[in-house]
């Protein structure tokens, strides 16, 4: 997979300094103003662009501030703009030392783990796919939350339905662009392993992420009990950041939930569910341990980014340094595979 790069025009400096922002686990408020000035300035044609440059008018567009104007200016003059230096020497370093992962993420083929601005994401449709495109993927999976994660702006069956045309819309529109944006969720586990969403909706995915999000502090036993359930559920397909574990990061951090692993791990084995790497760096889920264990087990994977903005579609890399260190075989990776084949798997 290629790394999102920047081409000179001023649209492109605005969304690579976006992308770095994002990759760096910016502040959402810090990246909105470059993204808000690219789509500003997107319609416009070249020579009006910089003419307002010319006359110093830039900041007259709706959404085009001071910081972002200068930005603009910097390009149509032809330099790197300032804050695109800083922030590539900031943030557009290798995420890993000495090429740990590359081999194994020149062989992902897409990402099973992304959200919009539908949910808890900071980006439209739109913006990730496009982001995902540059990137190399061949697919990525868009799994917004459901219903009952309220504070994430779960969608509910009638939401995820006028979703589920938007992606529609976005595919026809790179039809031929050698890339698809699949219909997926982040399902949430409910208290009795039942998934958050009804069977007609699931039925209409394709690719389904089923996750712990509340009580994440239940008793081993009972906790088992509800991920087997929920793996063991005909519309599962990845078990999503098992633990729930938080290692760093501004929301603080948090200890893993206690539950039999190989009670569950084995339940994935069986039913063909494939074992999240959660490749946030705040994640770092499953712990090498668990990992190791599912691997020993004999359980798929899927290497996925839990992008919640363009920029965090790059944090695969991170995922795969930690699955060559274990050793796991690139097939036993689901998003390894051609989309015909990650689709036949995943069918219910």
């Amino acid at each position: 997979m290629t790394e999102q790069g920047y081409d000179g025009t001023p649209v492109a400096a605005l969304r690579r300094i976006a992308f770095l922002l994002e990759r760096g686990r910016a502040d959402s408020y810090k990246v909105k103003a470059y993204r808000g000035a690219a789509a500003a300035i997107l319609p416009l044609p070249p020579d009006d662009i910089a003419a307002r440059a010319t006359a110093g008018t830039l900041t007259e567009l709706p959404g085009v501030g001071a910081s972002t104007a200068r930005v603009i200016a910097q390009a149509v003059a032809g330099r790197a703009p300032d804050k695109l230096v800083e922030v590539e020497e900031q943030y557009g370093g290798p995420l890993t030392a000495d090429g740990a992962g590359t081999a194994l993420r020149a062989r992902l083929r897409g990402d099973l783990h992304s959200h919009s601005d539908w949910s808890d994401g900071g980006s439209p449709i739109e913006e990730m796919a496009m982001t995902a495109m540059e990137l190399g993927h061949e697919y990525l999976v868009l799994t917004d939350h459901s219903p009952r994660l309220k504070v994430a702006r779960g969608l509910s069956a009638e939401r995820l339905a006028r979703q589920l045309g938007v992606v529609e819309a976005v595919n026809e529109h790179l039809d031929g662009a050698g890339f698809r944006l699949l219909k997926g969720i982040e399902v949430d586990i409910l208290d009795d392993g039942s998934l958050d969403q009804t069977e007609e909706m699931l039925a209409r995915l394709q690719v389904r992420v089923a996750s712990v999000h509340s009580k994440l502090a239940m008793d081993p036993e009972p906790l088992t009990r509800r991920m087997v359930t929920a793996v063991r559920n005909p519309f599962t397909n990845v078990l999503g950041h098992c633990t729930g574990r938080l290692v760093t990061g501004n929301r603080g951090t948090r200890k893993e939930s206690r539950f039999d692993p190989r009670a569950v791990f084995e339940a994935c084995a069986e039913e063909g569910v494939a074992v999240e790497i959660n490749s946030r760096p705040e994640r770092r889920d499953p712990p090498t341990r668990l990992l190791e264990l599912a691997r020993d087990i004999g359980c798929l994977f899927s290497i996925d980014s839990d992008a919640h903005a363009p920029g965090q579609l790059d944090y695969p890399l991170l995922g795969c340094e930690r699955a060559e260190a274990a050793g796991i075989d690139a097939d036993r990776i689901v998003n390894t595979w051609p989309v015909e084949r990650l689709l036949e798997w995943a069918a219910p």
